[in-house]
Parts: structure tokens; sequence; C-alpha cells
């Protein structure tokens, strides 16, 4: 109640809102379907059911890790710091969701899956640096943890991904392929789900730490060390961001799951399983804020690879890679711009 009384009365926090809401949704139809990707390329499921599973378990990844865990969360809201400007600081948070909106949907436009996690950061660190003109708003310390996630969700991905690919060649190497199709078949179904829950474990943690930045600025407040997170905020997270999955993002979904690698069924789940893995663990290690999109790519990439190099076509790596490089310096220069047109009109 305190929350909409604040919005009711704070339009510069209804507009952070509102943007906010923005960002999760085009997260959960440019993103989210990088988790259910491999389950329709191998026809382990139809596409629709597939997107209903994905936001099911998109909802409940959001809702049970912050009940456990909630240090992701944590890391984003205290990247950065626009100062205690109620006005001015809340155009520069408008203006970083803003940038991030433009980008993930120009991304989902060309059939790019780009990583939504990466432009969070990126247009938080523009904004930042345009509201101080300087690096003065940044975090160090947490920017520490993207890079280390970042190359985690990278190496961990593929490596994973080759690694558990193998080691099903193996087990199963002299086991009747029309058996083992089916047992792979619906243990990617399982795998699929366990990838959407982690999906929003991880980028659902990630907005509510933008909704716990545009709170204390409507209060004049800085984020600071840990906050309790309503479970208002974590049911209303976690529906916006189902809601966004179930729009659905084919052409996402044919980029990583189609024309990337080819996949049969157990290559699919080792691709889910590993992806998974690696997710779970960065979450419960230090809260780091790794790329859902790096990690499941890459992963696929891996299982890809241990077949043999040339199963990856990796004309389309090429491709997701450029976009990978880009989003840190394209959508943190875009929040810069974007910020700083925002405060000479409105501040």
């Amino acid at each position: 109640m305190e929350f909409i009384q604040d919005l009711l009365t704070n339009p510069a926090l209804l507009v952070t809102v509102i943007l906010t809401i923005g960002v999760i949704i085009v997260n959960g139809w440019t993103d989210a379907p990088n988790a259910i990707a491999t389950c329709i390329s191998t026809r382990a499921i139809k596409p629709r059911q597939a997107i209903l599973m994905a936001a099911v378990f998109n909802f409940l990844g959001v809702f049970v890790m912050t009940m456990f865990n909630k240090s992701v969360a944590m890391t984003i809201s205290n990247m950065v710091d626009f100062g205690t400007d109620i006005r001015a600081s809340s155009i520069a948070l408008s203006g970083a969701l803003a940038s991030i909106v433009i980008w993930a949907t120009a991304a989902w436009y060309f059939g790019i899956p780009t990583s939504e996690s990466h432009a969070l950061i990126a247009g938080l660190t523009g904004a930042a640096v345009a509201y101080y003109n300087s690096f003065q708003g940044v975090n160090g310390a947490e920017w520490i943890k993207v890079i280390f996630g970042l190359i985690l969700s990278t190496v961990g991905g593929f490596a994973l991904g080759w690694g558990i690919a193998r080691l099903i060649e193996m087990i199963f190497k002299h086991q009747d392929r029309r058996k083992t199709n089916k047992i792979f078949k619906n243990a990617q179904i399982g795998g699929a789900a366990a990838m959407s829950f982690m999906h929003g474990a991880q980028d659902g943690q990630k907005f509510i730490g933008v909704f716990l930045i545009g709170m204390a600025l409507a209060k004049g407040q800085n984020v600071s060390g840990t906050m309790d997170i309503p479970i208002g905020l974590m049911l209303f997270c976690s529906a916006v961001m189902a809601l966004g999955t179930s729009i659905g993002g084919y052409r996402i979904i044919k980029a990583v799951g189609m024309d990337m690698v080819k996949l049969e069924t157990y290559q699919g789940f080792s691709a889910d399983l590993a992806s998974s893995l690696a997710l779970l663990t960065a979450s419960l290690w230090h809260g780091l804020p790794v790329s859902t999109t790096h990690t499941k790519t890459t992963a696929i990439m891996g299982v890809g690879a241990s077949k043999r190099i040339s199963a990856v076509n990796w004309g389309v790596v090429r491709e997701m890679v450029l976009a990978w490089v880009l989003t840190f310096p394209g959508c943190g220069l875009l929040g810069y711009v974007v910020t700083r047109i925002l405060i000479r009109t409105f501040a």
C-alpha cells in the first residue's frame, strides 16, 4: 500500500515503474525464448506448449530464488549511485530503462539473441555517467562481478555443454537409439523447464534490483547493503516476466535452436542441463549477474563442438558474438545520450 501511495503522489516514480515493466516484458519475449529454443528445435515439445511452460517456470524462478537468495538483486541495485536529487536521479534511471527497451527491441527485430542482462548493466552505467558527467556514480566492485560473470557464462557454458554431451555419448553408446531418443525427449522438456526457472531466477532478480533503485530514489535515499524485498514485488516482477514470455520470440528461437547447431534430443538436453548448472552456480555464488543468453548459446556451441567443430554454424556464432561485444559500449552510449537529453529537457 505504501508503494501504491508513492506511485500516486510521485510522477517520476510512476514513469520509472512503467519503463521497468516495459523492460521486463521485452526481456520476457527476447531473452526467455533462449531457454526453450533447443526443445522446440528438436521437436520435443510444440512451440505453444513450450512458451506456456517457460512462462510458468520463469514465474517460479523469480519467486522461489528470491525467497532463498536475493544476492543478484542486491548486486544490480548497488551497481550505480544516482545521488539523492529525486527529480534528476529518477530522470537518469528513466533514461537507462528507455535505452534498454530501444536496444532490446532492435535486437529482437533482427533476430539477434543479445544479452538483456548486459544491456541492463550497460544502460544503468551509461545513465550514471551522464548524471555525474564522470564515473563517480559507478561501483567498480560490482562491475568486477559482471566481468567475472561474463567469463563464467562463456567458458563455463561451453565447457559444461561439451563435457555433458561427451559423457552422455559414452554412457549410451551401445543403447538402442529409438529408446534413448524417447528418454531424452522427455528429459529435454525437464531440462527446458529448469533453464526457464533459472532464467527467471537470474533475470527476474536483476529487474527487482531496478525496482529497488526506483523505490529508494522516490524517498530520496540510496540503495546500500541489503534490503528486504517485499513478497508482492517478487510476485509482480515474476508475473510481468511470465506475460512477456507468453508473447513469444520465434525469431530468437530460430537463431539459437535451429540456425546455429542442428541438435539431436540428447544434445538439446545436454545444452539445457549445462546452462542450468552454470546459472545456478552463478546465482548462489556471490550473486554474479550472469547472462542467460551467453550461457545457453555457448552451451549449445560446446555441445555441437563435442561432435565435431564443423557441426557449429560459425557464421551465426560470429553475428551473435558481434552483438555481445557491441552491447556494453552500444547500450552504454545509448543510455548516456538518452539520459543527457532527458536531463536537459526535464531537469
